[in-house]
């Protein structure tokens, strides 16, 4: 029998209690980005890709904007249901977008929401579905972690307890570097057991993402290394890819 893939294992109950706080603040800085270089009409229609607990969405809607979410995790949308209340929120599978050619002006990706499948060719495939559901002209930011950054800076193991059960994170490269792996281990909270969860992401240099875009027909159009507009640079935390569909 083949094992469900990761993401559809770790993105549930375990995962929003082990991050039950996200950082409301870093939502609102990556939303004021955006907006700052996609300004956005009263009529703009906007998808959050892979909107989790509904951070981004909430912090659209705050500003008056109607935006639609889409996850594939059942969890996390009911959770986005509370942040977003007026968000229409679809369950899908990116590789797949259920919404028809040319449905909307702006799609974003935050938080590291790509690079999860088993193939390069299956990350193309997300790449083509946006461009596919976009309207002409219409923009793409996709918000993902710096490779570089991510392998100088890798913690190998952490240990901490959250809601009196001990959680250990375990963290290497794989694929001569060409992808980082995170094992999560948790130790149940009357000490009966432990859950064991993994994370994959596959390691994309800036220049690459950049070429899988272009090769879609997104043109990029800017790249920057922090929610408060800063460059890439090796020492900055993101590759955040502003681009446009031609």
């Amino acid at each position: 029998m083949t094992e469900s893939p990761w993401f559809r294992r770790w993105f549930g109950e375990d995962y929003l209690h082990l991050y039950p706080h996200r950082d409301q603040e870093e939502a609102e800085d990556a939303v004021a980005l955006l907006l700052a270089r996609v300004p956005l009409q009263e009529d703009s229609s906007v998808l959050d890709l892979a909107c989790g607990p509904g951070r981004h969405l909430q912090a659209l809607a705050s500003r008056g904007i109607h935006a639609f979410g889409l996850d594939l995790s059942f969890p996390l949308l009911r959770k986005a249901t509370q942040a977003a209340p007026r968000c229409p929120l679809v369950r899908g599978d990116m590789r797949t977008l259920p919404f028809r050619d040319d449905t909307f002006h702006l799609v974003t990706s935050f938080f590291t929401s790509f690079g999860y499948f088993d193939t390069e060719g299956e990350d193309r495939d997300v790449l083509a579905e946006i461009r596919r559901i976009l309207r002409p002209g219409g923009h793409l930011l996709l918000d993902y972690l710096n490779a570089e950054w991510v392998r100088s800076t890798l913690t190998p193991r952490d240990s901490r307890e959250v809601g009196g059960r001990e959680v250990v994170q375990v963290r290497r490269l794989v694929e001569g570097g060409r992808a980082v792996e995170k094992e999560i281990v948790i130790q149940d909270a009357e000490g009966l057991g432990t859950k064991n969860f993994r994370e994959r992401v596959r390691l994309y240099e800036a220049q690459e993402l950049e070429a899988l875009m272009a090769d879609q027909g997104l043109e990029p159009l800017e790249r920057l290394g922090d929610y408060h507009g800063g460059p890439t640079a090796p020492d900055a935390p993101r590759v955040i890819v502003l681009a446009r569909a031609g």
